[in-house]
């Protein structure tokens, strides 16, 4: 729980950037994502089955990149030029990393991430247990639960303005098929299945088409859910013409695991991975 006069203090600072000359407000800043790298802090938690966001950890880390100078500086043979360094002491937090993987600091990863030669950027949290493969990105904020896999290619947005905007959040057991896409704080709940492809934000139409009639949701993939691409026909002057969509088309079974309900429901639905 963090500190009623830490947050205050970041609150006063992004509403007056000039109070960062101030040695009160810029350590507030500085000690918020000291928390955030530590894991003491995140963008983003349930709250009474709700996701709340934290706005004021959202300032900080805006407030930060004003803080911070431009540094060069080296990781083997490899050579950086940023205002953000990469996450350190990794093998003490348990923690893989494979080159040229790269986690920046202000991100946490739990104990047990593995992180293929993918990104996760500051804010972002990575939870225990989850894969995120070959040239996966974790975007800014993004909240990736325990036991997910983020499959090669995966895109997950990014968040930090407005504050008040919720980051994307995958929560626990999911697995996200390759090259998919999922952005503009969309939520997909605990273990859903998403097919290769599928690209999600705020606007796109998600059909349940599981059963006798089809259902309209957008912005959230319901728990245990099975995604894969669609489109359906919109009428447009030159004449009538597929837009993307994405089709709910069932669900995991809950008799199985996750390990083993996850390849039941790519065979049984023909979901790509």
């Amino acid at each position: 729980m963090a500190d009623p006069r830490l947050a205050a203090l970041v609150s006063e600072a992004f509403a007056d950037r000039d109070r960062l000359r101030d040695r009160p407000h810029s350590e507030a800043v500085l000690d918020t994502i000291a928390m955030l790298d530590r894991g003491e802090l995140r963008v983003a938690s349930r709250q009474g089955g709700e996701w709340v966001v934290h706005e004021w950890i959202k300032q900080a880390i805006l407030l930060y990149f004003s803080l911070q100078p431009v540094t060069a500086w080296e990781a083997g043979s490899l050579e950086f030029f940023d205002k953000i360094p990469t996450k350190r002491n990794l093998q003490a937090q348990g923690v893989r990393v494979v080159p040229p993987g790269v986690a920046r600091y202000g991100s946490f990863l739990e104990p047990g991430a593995i992180l293929m030669p993918g990104y996760v950027n500051i804010g972002a949290r990575v939870g225990a247990g989850t894969m995120v493969d070959t040239w996966a990105t974790v975007g800014s904020c993004a909240q990736i639960g325990a036991q997910v896999h983020l499959a090669g290619g995966v895109g997950i947005g990014g968040v930090l303005e407005p504050a008040s905007a919720r980051p994307v959040i995958i929560e626990d057991g999911c697995f996200v098929g390759s090259r998919a896409i999922v952005v503009e704080g969309v939520l997909v709940e605990q273990e859903a299945v998403i097919g290769a492809g599928v690209v999600l934000t705020s606007s796109t139409a998600i059909l349940d088409v599981s059963g006798p009639e089809v259902v309209e949701l957008r912005g959230r993939i319901p728990p245990r859910s099975v995604v894969i691409p669609g489109t359906r026909p919109k009428e447009f002057p030159a004449g009538t013409y597929g837009v993307p969509c994405a089709l709910i088309i069932g669900q995991r079974s809950a008799s199985t695991d996750r390990k083993t309900s996850l390849n039941q429901a790519l065979r049984e639905f023909s979901v790509p991975a």
